[in-house]
């Protein structure tokens, strides 16, 4: 990816599509630096590497109504610990770059002066690492049916790395419609053979969730997300993101 002017940042928090109420998105993460100083350091403080975080925060024009809303999204979520997943300027296709991570929503701000656009402002801080991984499920498409998603070369997890999986249920409409997402790997792209590595929860209304496996050596590079849908005439629109770290 080139150098790029900011004007299509996805944001996804946990099962509201923030993009088209935000103008500012901003996520950032560190190491704490613990002083490791010592008598035999030679004059040169020594640091180690402490406890890592992330923060997401982001601020655009309010809205209000149902869950798919900013207002009321934030103020549901506020308190709790759900997905968030930001996209590097692009519109959450398919093996498009994502950042995503499993945080607390801390902060939720609302109001301006006189004859200003309402604003939001709200942040939400890490209770998972940081992933560096890729969409494997696009905002746009609507799905009715069981399915599989695209083959992605995420890559094999070594051990003491984690594969880790967000997903966001934008909408689901129909008469009794149940989502229940999963991940899957294979050796190859043709998925001759796939192994179910993560099972979401059943969802039926909007909302989000976060996995991931259990820290052993996963030699399949090859990763894609499936789906089980049921109800009567059910839709659903999802986003769904991948990485190892």
């Amino acid at each position: 990816m080139s150098k790029t002017i900011l004007t299509n940042v996805r944001t996804f928090a946990v099962g509201v599509d923030l993009t088209g109420n935000s103008n500012k998105i901003e996520l950032s993460s560190e190491i704490e630096d613990k002083d490791a100083t010592n008598y035999a350091s030679q004059g040169w403080k020594e640091v180690l590497g402490g406890l890592g975080s992330a923060e997401i925060s982001g601020e655009g024009q309010w809205e209000a109504g149902d869950l798919t809303k900013v207002d009321d999204g934030a103020w549901a979520a506020l308190g709790g610990v759900g997905p968030w997943s930001v996209s590097a300027n692009n519109a959450a296709n398919v093996g498009d770059l994502a950042y995503f991570t499993q945080a607390l929503s801390c902060k939720y701000k609302v109001g301006d002066a006189v004859g200003e656009i309402a604003p939001w402002e709200a942040s939400a801080k890490s209770s998972w690492p940081l992933v560096r991984g890729q969409f494997a499920h696009p905002p746009g498409t609507a799905r009715t049916t069981t399915g599989t998603g695209t083959a992605l070369n995420v890559g094999a997890v070594t051990a003491g790395k984690r594969l880790y999986a967000a997903l966001h249920v934008l909408s689901a409409s129909g008469t009794t419609p149940s989502l229940t997402a999963r991940v899957e790997s294979a050796p190859d792209n043709t998925f001759a053979s796939p192994t179910t590595r993560l099972t979401f929860d059943a969802a039926t209304a909007v909302g989000g969730q976060s996995l991931r496996t259990a820290g052993t050596a996963i030699t399949d590079a090859w990763w894609r997300v499936a789906w089980a849908i049921t109800g009567t005439a059910p839709s659903f629109l999802f986003v769904a993101a991948l990485g190892i770290q």
